[in-house]
């Protein structure tokens, strides 16, 4: 056969090849020293992490002919045959591929059988969430209560997607991502058994890139195989995985620091010109800031830096540049990578970025000696001021003799107060047969408002009535003084009531809201006025009753309601 990829050829056949899961791995290994084997498993986590394999050493251990064992033999007649494929109780099934409950059934169908060779049949079913709802309802209740010779290994990147019914009828291993130190180890023995010539720090920036994915890292390591001549550089990693190279940084964050704008741009259309992509540039502008932060407040942690390699120049400006600064720089560069991600022009928003990272202006809160000096020798005399004060608190007396003499601001506390002057020169003009035209169409108004889904203004016209009314205007009495103070300061609501009550009088009236106490108030003390000038309302002129009332007890003593 013609060349494998290295991630086909290396991929884990023991549980300790898988790297960077010993939480599952020694799980898996204690149970299956001690045969406590569950009959279903759910793997999930993101990709390249091992699950595939993981299921497939499973496989091959419960079945291994030395078992109980917690590492299959690769030896034995089962665990070769597993391994090469050609055994016929251990299905792979890609759920990706075939999603429908018909190939699931289908399956179903020989699970009762029992195993040709081995002592368990292994159904490993990958990307086990693509399974549509009717495929998940057959699986179910095989899942439930399956045979004693079955085992079900389900592995998926997204377990948010499977039912709950699935899940809670498996034992749940969560793979998490692998960290660089171990990629880069595990690299680093894969290379060497390949008789692979290769820089330390060439393997660093791969892991780096491959972001917590075994597969991702071996496929990447050989594409820099195969774009390098002899040896695998720190060059030939950066051009594969598309990072930028250590020089490109210094010379953008050593712009960045002296504020030197044009350098910065030009650094960035050299990137762009060898076709970097924008927002792997600042993520790794953020790890670069990010290392120079760690160089600075933990020089020991060198393994611990992911992006920054420590040369001279990298020495030289870590020193040079503050904590603060590198604060705000992370702080832009995180603002302008979120940006980047949901924008067509993400070079833009990169150039704005560097632009702002050359502005940036950090506020230096440090104190000299002699000021510092200064303040500290000014809260000290205050503190002894303070507790001299404590001891011997001046008299009352002293106190307002000594304090100026301030005028008290009052506040008012007046709520809403009712137009009276509008109310007066309605009152003026208002007849009986007026009102009685509002009134008598005011319960149409009510329902007008109702239908039309305008249940908040109706709401306000609950409590309120027309009390006077003359031919172009009304006094509308509120129960409650805060709706007629919504009422009269909502201009939607006064264009509504205008509009429709045009609709059902033919006439255009405008209105005067008015509390109900304040209204007696306002009334009474119209009365008064028009009995001082001797004027008669109209209203009053036209009832006998209250003409009769007059004579009797006069305009001061007489209040009418309607």
């Amino acid at each position: 056969m013609g060349y494998q990829a290295l991630y086909r050829v290396w991929r884990p056949q023991s549980f300790a090849d898988v790297v960077g899961q010993e939480h599952v791995t020694r799980t898996l290994q204690n149970a299956l020293l001690h045969q406590k084997i569950s009959h279903a498993y759910l793997f999930s986590g993101p990709r390249g992490t091992g699950k595939t394999s993981a299921a497939k050493i499973l496989a091959k251990a419960v079945n291994c002919e030395k078992m109980p064992v917690s590492e299959p033999c690769n030896e034995c007649a089962a665990c070769i045959g597993i391994t090469d494929g050609s055994n016929q109780d251990v299905i792979e099934f890609d759920a990706a591929s075939n999603s429908r409950v018909e190939e699931m059934r289908d399956v179903l169908d020989k699970v009762n059988f029992a195993p040709n060779s081995v002592p368990y049949k292994v159904y490993i079913i990958d990307e086990v969430h693509m399974l549509s709802i009717s495929a998940f309802n057959a699986l179910l209740k095989t899942l439930e209560e399956p045979p004693r010779h079955v085992i079900f290994i389900l592995a998926t990147t997204e377990p948010h997607k499977i039912p709950l019914t699935i899940i809670s009828r498996c034992q749940r291993f969560d793979f998490k991502r692998i960290t660089s130190q171990d990629i880069v180890g595990r690299m680093e023995h894969i290379a060497t058994e390949s008789g692979l010539q290769f820089d330390e720090k060439a393997l660093h920036v791969i892991a780096r890139a491959a972001e917590g994915g075994m597969r991702d890292a071996l496929s990447l390591l050989d594409q820099a195989v195969s774009f390098s001549d002899e040896r695998v550089t720190v060059e030939d990693a950066l051009a594969v995985t598309g990072s930028v190279a250590q020089s490109y940084l210094n010379r953008l964050g050593k712009a960045v620091y002296e504020k030197d704008t044009p350098m910065a741009l030009e650094a960035l259309e050299e990137l762009m010109l060898e076709g970097k992509d924008p927002a792997r540039f600042a993520e790794d502008m953020i790890l670069y800031f990010r290392d120079m932060l760690l160089y600075k407040t933990a020089p020991t942690l060198e393994e611990s830096l992911e992006r920054a390699m420590l040369d001279e120049e990298f020495t030289t400006l870590s020193a040079q540049i503050q904590p603060e600064h590198i604060y705000e720089y992370i702080d832009i560069l995180n603002k302008t990578q979120q940006e980047m991600r949901f924008t067509n022009h993400a070079r833009i928003y990169l150039e704005v970025g560097l632009v702002k990272l050359c502005q940036t202006e950090v506020k230096n809160n440090v104190i000299d000696s002699a000021g510092g000096q200064q303040l500290l020798a000014k809260i000290n005399e205050l503190e002894k001021e303070i507790e001299a004060l404590k001891k011997n608190p001046p008299a009352q007396e002293e106190v307002r003799r000594d304090q100026p003499a301030t005028k008290k601001v009052t506040r008012s506390t007046k709520g809403y107060r009712a137009n009276a002057r509008m109310i007066g020169e309605i009152l003026k003009q208002a007849t009986r047969e007026d009102l009685n035209a509002i009134k008598s169409r005011w319960g149409d108004l009510l329902e007008m408002l109702n239908s039309r889904q305008m249940r908040s203004q109706s709401a306000l016209l609950n409590d309120a009535e027309p009390a006077a009314a003359s031919t172009n205007a009304f006094v509308l009495k509120f129960k409650y003084e805060i709706h007629c103070q919504m009422a009269v300061e909502n201009h939607k609501f006064i264009q509504t009531l205008t509009q429709f009550l045009e609709e059902l009088t033919g006439k255009q009236y405008q209105f005067v809201g008015v509390p109900e106490d304040q209204w007696a108030e306002i009334r009474q003390q119209f009365l008064q006025n028009q009995s001082q000038h001797g004027e008669k309302n109209e209203e009053m002129s036209e009832d006998p009753l209250i003409a009769e009332a007059m004579k009797l007890v006069g305009a001061d003593l007489l209040e009418i309601k309607n």
